[in-house]
């Protein structure tokens, strides 16, 4: 059990797996079904499960270079999944006939397991082995075990790694790559490797050979081979923190060179391409930028760069991917993306628009296969429409909708923060005025973008309700610029953002304070506490899904130490002084608070479920209404299968349809 402290009485609901501190929890959670169980939460449920299991759903798959389609999948059948594949011409078809390569639910019944499917790496060019990663309820840690892709079967005596938080990458038949627990010293403060092996099959992993190897105080460091033929060569790295990196070449002598670039840059290097993301202004490029250069006369010193996108007040990059001869771009303007493909063949490079999309759709590229052709499979989708998944141009699948969405409509707006920066929303809904859910996240440089949501059509809009996105700093929307605004000592920017957000929907008639409910996830979760702490007369409810909670002790609990270039560090007086202002956890006061609802996962080993089970001891300490749901399982996506997915999101819309009463 953890050692009490005056300042923190409810410490000892840190022990995440303690008889007392369990023991809270079935309590909790037995109130908490009790509460909100019954006729409409099993339809709801019930409900929800449909579209999370339907076969109807687009198996979206990936290439490992050898021309078949990959996908993993869960349904009613099989809910802890099949990993399989299938040729071009079978996943064409309405029911492609699968090759099942492995099928988990068996495997954990064979092994008497609660293995969750974690992911995969194949190797190339050979594609007959592959590193697959299980993860026992859904957590971060892994066990890796090698699988042979033509006999369908685990290798025995194979590359086998247990349970840590582990990174492996095949260099070739023979040797991997792994970072992992080794023991004392090999993992840096926030949990993962610090020390990075080559590691020779049939040897012992103990012998495995060091090759690079970071500060105990760094996130993080990796290693990965690129098999690219005629271009094999080693890469290693060490993250220090989340947006500051160091990247080397590693000779085969073992000598490191650096790639020079700024370190809170990207860097990617393909075939004969180094490409160069920047997220500070560099040899007079701005922040946001995407730079190229031939990667060997860089390594020799050259700095003539092309500039392939260059950001503006309204538009930012969202993300990049290689084919064979091409660079495919996708970028937003307020928050609305295009498509681009670029070729290197003309000295600032050809570029070409794709095909469109629908307003306030959201494109973006599922897969590649860089080392073959120039193919591409590119989706996309809206908040009212379904997702379509093209190779090309040629469309493969589309989703069915899962909610008629007559009489609804997609808007966007811009409400006016504190500072006076214009904040983009969209508002999704019909004309009636229900109750309306506003979801925010605001951090890490991720952007909020249009998605379809069968679960929040059939669960929320279908009955009347309207769902708003905000669009607040913190996140990606607008670049690194954007992010960066609401880094560290200016968090307080993201968290004005959201109330102006919330303001601006009650300006318009949209919505009034006691019908509006707000909701959130992790990092979403600090900003759920905020409003909860700060702005409770904006809100009628509040749903905080495996929060960060606790600004005082979140570097000391799991993955913590690794955002303190989020947050800040709050051993440091400087910066405690602000993180003490809004740390949820230690702003509980006694007053008037909206109804909140606490969700976590037992098994989350990123964001610690003591931040929920305090902060819920808190609140009701201070004599407010809160309630708590812990899924012993799920890891922090909060859920390992569909069952345990429709029972969380049945509780959060039946906790907000009973709290956004008429007022």
């Amino acid at each position: 059990m953890a050692t009490l402290d005056a300042d923190d009485p409810y410490l000892w609901l840190e022990a995440v797996d303690d008889a007392d501190a369990m023991r809270w929890v079935t309590e909790r959670n037995a109130e908490t079904l009790a509460a909100l169980s019954g006729e409409s939460f099993d339809r709801t449920r019930d409900a929800l499960r449909e579209v999370l299991d339907s076969k109807e759903r687009i198996p979206y798959p990936a290439w490992r270079g050898d021309g078949f389609y990959y996908s993993f999948w869960q349904d009613a059948d099989h809910p802890r999944g099949l990993w399989r594949r299938t040729t071009l011409e079978q996943f064409r078809g309405d029911e492609p006939d699968w090759d099942v390569l492995l099928d988990v639910d068996a495997l954990n019944r064979a092994e008497g397991e609660n293995w969750t499917w974690a992911g995969v790496t194949v190797l190339r060019p050979g594609y007959d082995r592959c590193l697959i990663e299980l993860s026992r309820g859904g957590a971060d840690a892994v066990v890796v075990r090698e699988f042979d892709l033509v006999r369908r079967m685990f290798v025995e005596d194979g590359f086998s790694v247990p349970e840590a938080k582990t990174d492996v990458g095949w260099i070739d038949a023979d040797h991997i790559f792994v970072g992992t627990d080794f023991g004392p010293g090999s993992l840096t403060s926030s949990g993962y490797p610090r020390v990075v092996k080559r590691w020779r099959r049939g040897t012992p992993l103990s012998e495995a050979e060091l090759i690079f190897e970071g500060e105990p105080d760094d996130v993080s460091v990796r290693a990965r081979h690129d098999a690219t033929p005629g271009f094999e060569r080693d890469f290693v790295g060490r993250s220090v923190d989340f947006y500051h990196s160091e990247h080397f070449l590693r000779r085969p002598s073992g000598e490191l060179v650096r790639i020079e670039v700024p370190d809170d840059a990207r860097a990617d290097v393909h075939r004969d391409w180094l490409l160069v993301r920047l997220r500070s202004p560099w040899l007079g490029f701005p922040s946001g930028a995407l730079l190229a250069a031939d990667f060997d006369r860089f390594l020799s010193g050259d700095r003539d760069l092309t500039v392939l996108f260059q950001p503006d007040d309204h538009t930012s990059l969202r993300s990049y991917s290689w084919t064979r001869n091409h660079l495919i771009l996708v970028t937003m303007t307020d928050v609305r993306t295009e498509a681009y493909v670029l070729t290197p063949d003309t000295p600032d490079w050809r570029r070409e628009s794709m095909a469109g999309t629908a307003e306030f759709d959201h494109t973006w590229i599922v897969d590649t296969d860089p080392d073959n052709n120039d193919s591409y499979l590119i989706a996309s989708e809206g908040f009212l429409r379904p997702a379509t998944l093209s190779l090309g141009t040629e469309v493969l699948k589309r989703q069915p909708a899962f909610f008629d969405t007559d009489g609804m409509t997609v808007r966007q707006f811009f409400a006016v923060s504190a500072d006076g920066t214009r904040v983009p929303y969209f508002v999704v809904g019909g004309p009636s005025e229900g109750p309306t859910l506003l979801y925010g996240y605001g951090g890490f440089e991720i952007p909020l973008l249009p998605s379809y949501s069968g679960v929040l059509g059939r669960g929320w809009l279908a009955h009347g309700g309207t769902y708003v996105v905000a669009n607040i700093r913190g996140g990606g929307e607008y670049g690194p610029e954007w992010h960066r605004a609401a880094l560290r000592g200016n968090r307080m920017r993201a968290f004005e953002d959201f109330a102006a957000v919330a303001t601006d929907l009650v300006r318009r008639g949209i919505t009034t304070p006691s019908r509006l409910g707000i909701m959130g996830g992790s990092n979403g979760g600090v900003l759920m506490g905020v409003m909860l702490t700060r702005y409770p007369e904006l809100f009628g409810a509040v749903v905080a899904r495996v929060p960060i909670l606790d600004m005082r002790r979140y570097t000391k609990l799991l993955a913590g130490k690794s955002w303190t270039a989020e947050y800040g560090d709050p051993d440091d007086e400087a910066d405690w002084a602000y993180l003490r202002e809004y740390s949820p956890y230690q702003n509980v006061r006694p007053g008037s608070y909206p109804p909140a609802l606490l969700m976590t996962s037992t098994r989350d080993d990123r964001v610690h479920p003591g931040h929920a089970r305090k902060m819920m001891a808190a609140l009701r300490e201070k004599g407010h209404q809160a309630t708590y749901y812990e899924n012993v399982e799920g890891g922090h996506g909060g859920a390992a299968d569909n069952d345990q997915a429709a029972t969380m999101w049945a509780l959060i819309l039946e906790f907000l349809r009973r709290e956004l009463h008429p007022g």
